[in-house]
């Protein structure tokens, strides 16, 4: 138990799909532990007893909770493998900005537009089309938004491009018509190893949220 490394699990979270990420981009061996959240698991209740939700990263007993926090600890954690985070005091706040931007927009918003109908769908979709051209600004031509490399704003996004089929048929958009950058850069992230094979497919995020707003009586 030297260093043993567990991520209480969940294959369609974009949350989790961020700590599979930085654990893949670290190189750290890991034991995914997939939970039901329907039927939470006495360890999901006990390592994050606040939020009961996941992601939790377990290490050698210890939980971390929150995924950008667990992101940062991946990062602190095994600080002798390559930085998540850019270097530079600014150039970090800048990257942790646009994580927090990305946290309190994209799910919240993105869960209105298929969990809801008339005036707030509508309300929901000008809203994340809105922070949809203000992520395309910022990532302007360049391949990552941290520049020639993926990094820690690329991280705490690319997950939500596996929402993006959902997002065009359940909200009527044509994401590459509106977004082509965004959705070019979607394509370049999967290009790497480490996050094509921690990020689930569109269409099977499209069923799981059919699956949702039938559970939750959503037409």
């Amino acid at each position: 138990m030297a260093n043993e490394v567990v991520l209480l699990d969940l294959k369609a979270s974009p949350f989790a799909a961020r700590v599979r990420i930085a654990l893949e981009e670290k190189g750290i061996e890991y034991k995914s532990q997939v939970e039901d959240l329907s039927n939470k698991s006495s360890t999901l209740l006990k390592m994050n007893p606040v939020h009961q939700q996941i992601p939790v990263l377990i290490h050698n007993g210890k939980p971390i909770c929150e995924s950008m926090v667990i992101v940062q600890y991946i990062d602190e954690a095994w600080s002798h493998k390559p930085s998540l985070l850019p270097s530079g005091p600014y150039r970090r706040a800048h990257a942790r900005f646009w994580a927090d931007y990305i946290d309190k927009k994209i799910y919240p918003i993105g869960r209105n537009l298929w969990a809801s109908e008339g005036e707030v769908k509508e309300s929901s979709k000008k809203d994340l089309i809105q922070c949809f051209k203000i992520l395309e600004e910022q990532l302007g031509d360049k391949l990552y938004f941290g520049d020639e490399s993926f990094g820690y704003i690329d991280l705490a996004l690319i997950p939500f491009y596996s929402f993006f089929y959902t997002f065009e048929t359940l909200g009527n958009l044509c994401m590459v018509a509106e977004f082509p950058k965004l959705v070019e850069w979607g394509e370049r992230c999967l290009q790497k190893e480490s996050v094509s094979k921690s990020l689930s497919g569109q269409k099977e995020v499209y069923e799981v949220i059919l699956q949702i707003k039938q559970k939750l009586g959503i037409e």
